[in-house]
């Protein structure tokens, strides 16, 4: 093909209506986004064929989602924004050479960024976890869709307050949980539905993080705050603190007031899977034990106020639902597993997997769900699969991308990722504590600690609200 043909061909692509446009996508598939009461309102079309977009947090990560968008051609992003002026400015040259020419703009302050480009349709969210509520929240009550970077909120009372949100203003959202589009994802779900390994009564969940360090204490040092770094708008609605590079970039996730651990970096992916397979709502209870912290070896052995454990298990409890039994969910992490399955014997689980214990069988899965086989290999080579009886999806970033042109709610929108999120975080809340948790999901309330309400949510600096 000829550069003239090719550019022939792009034109002719930008000029597809908005409706034949949606018309299409429903046509060659329909997004399943699990239960009904998740499945999330209309939303609010763009006004042109054209998504214009706006970055937040171009770091590594972010610019790798920006990337991921600037290959559809219905996409034009005019804006990045990120504290570090390294990473706006290089987040602008991507743009810029994307379209060949200079006229992405890049903003130190997501604030001024929105205001500036109050007529833009959308916001991509890529910030450290602390800060994922207040810029999301603050996009859509500007009436744009918004694309989260997993885990959607850094406390369950913000996992709430998004989810509600969303609904409230009929906006298309996404959450960066890849998987939920993914083809082992909806085996999985026809084959548990099908009886493949009888009523599920465990699920086992476990990963290889954190891989970055957990269990620390805060620094004592206090070095100069780097030249091209805006330290106080990185630490966004979070209690003040002095600058270290033990937070950032990366390792934020490790410490509490910036990050989710390696639950809330990893478990997303994996929870979405097995809430959609089983059916799940709120949990009953959640209860978690950790790796102690002493900082000296003398010292008694107590639960460490800045950081995460370098290693944990957190098992959540659900009641029956929908003609499915009780279950129990196991996470673990820093190096931990489950026992090895009888039906393994010999062999040895991978670093990172998700585990369904049914009456009349097991099926394993890589992390999060993909690649599930019935185990032993003897079981899956005599099961009869049933028929593909859950639409396909047209891609997980494409996905939001028809929702934010009117087209069908995206698998991981705000209002099925957020009751998830909750379930998630409320780990983290029973790891604060190292007791039994009791929860009303409804009430958004432990019952049996009220000591442990206070990291339902979380301080927010003056001058920064949700």
């Amino acid at each position: 093909m000829t550069n003239r043909d090719e550019s022939d061909r792009r034109l002719r692509e930008r000029r597809i209506s908005r409706r034949e446009f949606v018309r299409r996508a429903a046509a060659g598939a329909a997004i399943a986004i699990g239960p009904r009461h998740f499945s999330g309102g209309p939303a609010r079309a763009a006004p042109s064929e054209t998504i214009t977009m706006v970055c937040v947090g171009v770091g590594d990560q972010g610019t790798r989602d920006m990337k991921s968008f600037l290959g559809h051609l219905d996409v034009r992003v005019v804006a990045v924004c990120d504290v570090d002026r390294k990473n706006r400015d290089r987040a602008k040259r991507v743009v810029d050479e994307k379209y060949g020419n200079r006229d992405c703009v890049a903003y130190n302050d997501f604030r001024e960024m929105l205001q500036r480009h109050r007529d833009v349709d959308a916001v991509l969210v890529v910030t450290p976890d602390h800060s994922h509520a207040v810029v999301s929240m603050t996009a859509m009550k500007m009436g744009k869709h918004v694309y989260c970077q997993k885990p959607l909120t850094h406390t369950v009372f913000e996992a709430r307050k998004l989810a509600e949100a969303a609904r409230k203003y009929k906006v298309a959202t996404q959450l960066g949980t890849v998987t939920q589009a993914s083809e082992g994802s909806r085996l999985l779900r026809e084959w548990i539905w099908d009886g493949a390994i009888g009523p599920v009564r465990e699920v086992h969940n476990w990963s290889n993080r954190p891989i970055w360090p957990q269990g620390i204490e805060r620094p004592k040092d206090e070095p100069p705050v780097p030249s091209t770094l805006d330290w106080g708008l990185w630490l966004g609605p979070a209690r003040h603190r002095p600058y270290h590079p033990a937070y950032l970039p990366l390792v934020w996730r490790g410490w509490l007031d910036f990050g989710t651990g390696a639950l809330g970096d990893m478990g997303c992916y994996s929870f979405d899977t097995i809430f959609r397979s089983l059916k799940l709502g709120p949990p009953t209870s959640v209860e978690a034990c950790g790796s102690m912290y002493a900082p000296k070896m003398w010292d008694a052995l107590q639960i460490n106020q800045e950081t995460y454990p370098r290693a944990s298990m957190i098992r959540y409890e659900f009641g029956a639902r929908e003609g499915m039994p009780p279950v129990a969910l196991t996470w673990y992490d820093g190096g931990l597993r489950p026992a090895l399955p009888d039906e393994l014997r010999g062999g040895e689980l991978n670093i990172e997997g998700l585990l369904y214990v049914g009456d009349k069988g097991k099926i394993l899965c890589d992390f999060g769900g993909d690649n599930p086989r019935l185990i032993p290999e003897s079981k899956m080579r005599a099961y009869k699969q049933p028929p593909k009886t859950i639409p396909r999806s047209i891609g997980h970033h494409r996905e939001w991308l028809q929702a934010c042109k009117g087209g069908a709610a995206a698998g991981a929108n705000f209002e099925f990722s957020g009751p998830v999120t909750e379930a998630l975080l409320l780990g983290n809340v029973a790891l604060r504590v190292r007791k039994k948790l009791y929860w009303d999901g409804a009430n958004m309330k432990v019952t049996n600690v009220p000591a442990a309400n206070k990291y339902i949510h979380c301080y927010y600096r003056e001058g920064w609200v949700l």
